[in-house]
């Protein structure tokens, strides 16, 4: 197991394949873990990774807060996500990559490339998360956990998380911390003795502000508008995939291509030549 420590963060992360660097973004809302790439439907359905670690040194990681990284207890941002990718970038000693984002993991890939434009050579967002039911979503998963915390304390979520196996996806009453809380006990121990209002207050923040928009989350539009970095854009097609944020992207980006294809059509053959061929005619 590879580890790098970015800002006193464990970051679990795998290294497949040989040529340029790709740093990518795994898809799960707060379980992007690095086997996501392989398991989940989508980019288990086309081999995405597979086939990409043929002409590239594709760098997988768990996001913080998921699989096996590390965490902490503090309101989450943005920002906080970029850094993690920055640092394991540093670590690896590798100064410019090509970034690829799934599903939120295309917020934290635009929000890298805003934030640091020198080190991205170019970015693939691949059916990006967000527009409205996304937003409304989200918005409910955390008024579940900040209603069980409200009635029995942080303490009484260390428990549920560690007798249940549903992720914050599933079951919106573990929280963000879930796999944190079920594996690691000093976490949990330092979790259980936070001070219920003050976490419902750090909590409230890092929904309000991570999901503000009808859109995609993360990146002022005004950012993205003046990135002169190029970009392939990739539309999902359900409520959390909502093909508004994918055209919101193509409308900001002034470099972008947009794949205008439907999902039926994102198929072994087609999805990772496209992708394929787009960082090679750069």
């Amino acid at each position: 197991m590879a580890i790098a420590v970015v800002a006193n963060i464990e970051t679990h992360y795998e290294e497949i394949g040989a040529g340029p660097p790709l740093l990518m973004f795994s898809p799960g809302g707060f379980d992007a873990q690095l086997a996501n790439w392989r398991s989940h439907g989508l980019y288990s359905r086309t081999r995405m990774l597979h086939q990409l670690a043929e002409r590239y040194r594709c760098i997988i990681f768990d996001r913080r807060e998921s699989g096996l990284s590390g965490g902490r207890v503090e309101r989450i941002t943005w920002d906080a996500l970029v850094a993690q990718g920055i640092g394991l970038l540093d670590h690896l000693g590798i100064r410019r990559a090509h970034l690829m984002g799934a599903c939120v993991g295309c917020s934290v890939a635009a929000a890298f490339a805003v934030a640091h434009p020198e080190r991205v050579r170019a970015i693939v967002l691949y059916s990006p998360a967000g527009g409205p039911r996304y937003r409304m979503m989200q918005h409910s998963r955390f008024a579940a956990h900040t209603a069980y915390v409200a009635e029995y304390g942080p303490a009484a979520v260390v428990e549920l998380a560690r007798t249940t196996s549903a992720s914050f996806s599933l079951d919106g009453r573990v929280g963000p911390w879930a796999t944190l809380l079920a594996r690691d006990d000093s976490f949990a121990r330092a979790y259980a003795a936070w001070p219920t209002q003050t976490y419902l207050t750090m909590v409230a923040g890092l929904s309000r502000l991570m999901f503000d928009r009808d859109t995609v989350p993360g990146v002022e539009p005004e950012d993205l508008l003046g990135l002169d970095i190029p970009a392939l854009i990739v539309p999902g097609q359900d409520a959390s995939h909502a093909l508004s944020a994918a055209r919101y992207l193509q409308e900001c980006l002034p470099r972008s291509e947009y794949w205008d294809v439907p999902l039926s059509a994102q198929g072994p053959d087609t999805a990772p030549a496209r992708v394929l061929k787009f960082l090679e005619d750069l």
